[in-house]
């Protein structure tokens, strides 16, 4: 078990690599044909996104876990804090993603749909399982939810302070948010929708960590 674990570490890693460079060389080719000047710019938007955002920490997080499955028999606890926040992050993506955006076309340019499916289904799922099922694990303490929830915090920040910032060269506007839930110009009462939506994904960000917490806490790991 712990070997197909350690395979599993290094290549979900790179089908994410993979996933976000070729979504990337697709925006980009989708920007020239567009005849956008500032690529850079652009660029900067694509890496804004949540989901390229926690799909990257997530193939961080899953070689450092690759590696440490090689020596140790326990995860120390500040990798554990880090695997909860993965999990947390990308369950929360899949699931907003598969309820509120699939279908809708995205600020990033055209759709690469294998790409679409690694970032926002494959990852996710083995993101839990391998939560479920790896070695390492050991229960992670109730308050941790408190650092889970900093990122996406810092993130809806940022995402709402740049947004009217930035113009969208793509689409000729003179503003750019990731996801039209976010878009206060869309939303039908601006701030007081975004701020609906916000709520709710904030709930559904703690509720899945939360989930995550338990199930360290009930369920041992396959510890071999």
């Amino acid at each position: 078990m712990r070997i197909l674990f350690i395979v599993l570490r290094i290549l979900i890693p790179a089908a994410v690599v993979a996933a976000v460079i070729g979504q990337l060389v697709t925006s980009i080719g989708f920007w020239t044909d567009k005849g956008v000047t500032n690529v850079g710019s652009n660029v900067v938007n694509f890496l804004s996104f949540f989901t390229i955002e926690s799909n990257i920490l997530s193939a961080v997080v899953l070689l450092i876990g690759a590696s440490l499955l090689v020596g140790r028999q326990e995860d120390p606890r500040w990798f554990l804090v880090a695997r909860l926040c993965v999990v947390t992050y990308m369950v929360t993506t899949g699931v907003v993603y598969n309820l509120l955006l699939r279908g809708i076309e995205l600020p990033q340019g055209s759709t690469l749909g294998w790409s679409n499916e690694i970032m926002h289904v494959v990852v996710p799922i083995y993101l839990l399982v391998d939560w479920i099922l790896a070695p390492g694990r050991r229960p992670v303490r109730w308050r941790a939810i408190w650092i889970v929830v900093i990122f996406p915090f810092v993130w809806s920040v940022y995402t709402l302070v740049r947004g009217p910032l930035v113009i969208d060269q793509v689409y000729g506007t003179d503003f750019w948010y990731p996801y039209p839930f976010m878009n206060p110009n869309v939303q039908p009462n601006g701030y007081a929708s975004v701020a609906v939506y916000m709520l709710l994904i904030t709930a559904v960000i703690a509720l899945a960590g939360l989930g995550a917490i338990a199930a360290s806490r009930t369920k041992r790991a396959i510890s071999s």
